[in-house]
């Protein structure tokens, strides 16, 4: 068996490699000539995956990296991994999609399965995807090709989550397309959890992130509550994650990031308005996660002014520009939010990032591009007037940061069990 998977960045190439691992043999199609290059030559240009893996599934013969979207005519199956972002205006962009679609549509053969992982508001692919497959490659969806729609599901970094260990939901367009699909995804992927049409899967994979998003909204809430009345939010969640049941924890940050959890939620408040419906509980929690940079400028400038400073004219540095601990990923990241806050107030601003040595180009924050971290060392940090923990990876000496920096505000309890002086950490 052959397949192609389009898009190899944070989904995609895992997803191949758990495939190439499973024996089947892979074509993964990318735009990008120099990651094409990177990957065919066995290294990985994403820090948590090993180029190893990646040399291993070339050598093997498993796995090839190519932008020619000729090749399509070779495989059997096609698994649409592209990138889903919000326009400037906050609306769904699914321009990457339709734009793969039309490049893979002229070569699909008979029978030919094409699955979209790419998460998106429901109706997407039978109402916007297949429409361009028939008209682009002449064929009828359900019975000259087959399609379906099984979203991606990726938890980058965390060692106990493996690709071939988490279920992958699957709906078809035809129950013989979901069959299909069923098949094809049970050669890599340990269980199969079919569902009754590409609707349901597309609206399960936006139930799964806004969970997420309306939960760590609520305790980004209640931090802000909670500090107003002296209580430490941190040891409130570590309190109540002692109950065994009816209790999951969430826990606050400076914001949200990534490519799921601060998009995916406005993808379905979008596709409701054109049912006359309003979402108010998933807009209220997206208004409260992207205030959350405010609130730690205001935490910041509350530490400056306690040693007689003001933002403007200080030296920030912000720790952590991934958006999350342990990885090189920086979509999203509220760090750039900060960094252009602080920068527009008048303060000169540096990251520290383990993860992330420069910036790379970004479609949001393209004047920072090719910023590089600042070294770790004690001149350094002494530096500035103050550091704002965003990421709280576990590469970080916070010990030494509690050494060598002055005034911290810490946004993740990173400096939690480390004896610091007094007034020397704000918590954000």
């Amino acid at each position: 068996m052959k397949i192609a998977v389009v898009g190899l960045g944070y989904v995609g190439l895992p997803l191949s490699l758990q495939f190439a691992r499973s024996g089947v043999n892979v074509l993964g199609l990318d735009i990008d000539p120099v990651k094409v290059a990177a990957l065919n030559h066995g290294e990985s240009y994403i820090k948590h995956i090993p180029s190893a893996g990646i040399a291993a599934a070339v050598n093997a013969g498993n796995f090839a990296a190519t932008t020619d979207f000729g090749r399509i005519r070779e495989v059997t199956a096609v698994i649409i991994c592209v990138p889903t972002p919000l326009n400037k205006n906050r609306e769904p962009d699914i321009s990457y999609i339709l734009s793969t679609a039309r490049q893979i549509a002229p070569g699909l053969q008979p029978a030919t399965l094409v699955v979209l992982e790419s998460t998106t508001y429901p109706g997407t692919t039978e109402e916007d995807l297949l429409p361009v497959l028939e008209r682009e490659s002449g064929k009828k969806a359900g019975v000259d090709f087959h399609l379906a729609f099984s979203p991606e599901r990726e938890d980058p970094a965390n060692p106990d989550s493996r690709v071939a260990d988490i279920p992958k939901v699957v709906g078809g367009f035809t129950p013989a397309c979901l069959e299909l699909a069923k098949n094809l995804y049970s050669r890599a992927i340990k269980t199969v959890v079919p569902v009754s049409s590409c609707r349901i899967a597309e609206a399960a994979k936006l139930l799964e992130n806004i969970f997420r998003s309306v939960n760590i909204a609520l305790v980004n809430e209640l931090k802000v509550v909670y500090a107003a009345m002296g209580i430490d939010i941190w040891e409130v969640i570590n309190a109540a994650r002692t109950k065994p049941f009816g209790f999951m924890p969430f826990y606050p940050g400076p914001g949200l990031g990534g490519h799921c959890i601060p998009i995916d939620p406005f993808y379905l408040t979008w596709k409701a308005r054109e049912f006359g419906q309003n979402t108010r509980f998933i807009e209220l929690a997206g208004e409260i996660n992207t205030a959350m940079p405010l609130y730690v400028l205001s935490r910041t400038a509350e530490a400056l002014n306690a040693r007689r400073k003001s933002v403007n004219g200080s030296r920030v540095l912000i720790i952590g520009l991934a958006y999350k601990p342990n990885v090189d990923d920086e979509r999203q990241s509220p760090s750039y939010i900060l960094m252009d806050t602080l920068h527009a107030q008048g303060a000169t601003v540096a990251y520290y990032d383990p993860h992330v040595p420069v910036i790379r180009p970004t479609r949001d924050h393209p004047h920072w591009a090719g910023t590089r971290s600042v070294s770790w060392d004690q001149p350094t940090l002494q530096s500035f007037d103050t550091v704002i923990i965003a990421t709280n990876h576990a590469a970080i000496n916070y010990r030494e940061l509690a050494d060598w920096a002055g005034c911290i505000v810490d946004t993740r309890n990173a400096m939690a069990g480390i004896q610091t002086k007094p007034q020397q950490v704000w918590k954000a």
